[in-house]
């Protein structure tokens, strides 16, 4: 089982500054605590014992919250001195995972309750570079889409917008290792443009659905639905 995962969590959030002032987005209050807390939780459940937190804008005010350690979860961080880009963030992240073939990332703005052991299972039956995990969604005009072939493995992205009903990527991957060794990537690259995007025809990369609970803070609706729905969701979880 993987023990590590890398949080990306240096982004701006321009778009919910209205509501959340110039804080970093996961450190958004929710319930009288960040929402950053609510993924650590997450991952104590799921049986991560370390996290590299991925931290740029106001980097200070999470270190200064979370320290080396929250609760049983040990913690390390990623600085970016300038923004790297979510692909670039996670390549800079891998210096912390030196000994580890394959390890999980998670966006720092979204929650998405699937069970990571079920992830990695479908991970390795495929022998898949990369996993993600992906949520059906009825009104995905926020989100791009991605397509998948009979053996789930990703032929295809769709443009945020253009399909209202399909399947969105939720935020949460399995990577190995080797698929950095295989691409040359600069510094500075998105993610999802420069890596997804240019290369799931050449490379295994496939999604895995699920249908358990999914949103996304990265707007102000948004982040007032889960503050609004987080009391029904802990109440279900005990």
């Amino acid at each position: 089982m993987i023990k590590k995962a890398v949080i990306l969590a240096g982004g701006l959030g321009t778009r919910l500054r209205s509501a959340i002032g110039d804080l970093p987005k996961p450190m958004a209050d929710i319930s009288g605590k960040p929402f950053l807390e609510y993924l650590l939780d997450y991952l104590i459940e799921n049986k991560i014992t370390k996290t590299i937190l991925s931290v740029g804008y106001k980097s200070q005010i999470i270190i200064n919250h979370f320290g080396k350690k929250y609760k049983s979860i040990d913690i390390e961080y990623s600085v970016e001195d300038e923004p790297l880009g979510t692909g670039g963030a996670i390549k800079k992240a891998l210096s912390a995972l030196e000994d580890d073939k394959e390890f999980f990332i998670l966006n720092g703005d979204t929650f998405f309750d699937v069970a990571l052991s079920k992830l990695l299972e479908f991970h390795i039956q495929k022998n898949a570079l990369l996993t993600i995990a992906l949520k059906q969604m009825t009104n995905c005009k926020r989100y791009g889409s991605v397509l998948l072939d009979s053996s789930n493995r990703i032929i295809g992205f769709k443009e945020k917008g253009s399909i209202s009903d399909s399947l969105i990527n939720g935020g949460i991957y399995i990577i190995n290792k080797r698929l950095f060794d295989l691409i040359d990537l600069p510094e500075k690259f998105s993610f999802e443009k420069d890596l997804l995007e240019l290369y799931y025809k050449k490379l295994s990369f496939y999604g895995k659905n699920f249908n358990e609970y999914f949103i996304d803070i990265g707007v102000p609706e948004d982040y007032e639905k889960f503050k609004q729905e987080i009391k029904a969701y802990k109440s279900k979880k005990t």
